[in-house]
């Protein structure tokens, strides 16, 4: 299932990456096999949040990452400083 996640996620970064021009990062980053796995974004507004959420692959994606996780899955806003 590790692999299978990877896999996806890669993906999912190079649309990202490929497609949404106001993400100005969007990583994965694992501390330990086979969790916790972070997901580290940043956008430029709310535009581009909102952007990145009607987009396909979020869509596509999201509603798969659930069975990925054996717990919540957490959401932080940050504002940088």
């Amino acid at each position: 299932m590790e692999w299978e996640f990877e896999t996806e996620a890669k993906v999912l970064v190079a649309r990202v990456h490929a497609g949404e021009p106001g993400c100005k990062l969007y990583t994965l980053a694992a501390a330990r096999r086979p969790t916790p796995t972070s997901c580290w974004k940043r956008y430029v507004d709310q535009a581009a949040i909102d952007f990145h959420r009607s987009t396909g692959h979020y869509k596509e994606v999201g509603a798969q990452d659930r069975k990925y996780a054996d717990g919540p899955v957490e959401v932080r806003f940050m504002t940088e400083v």
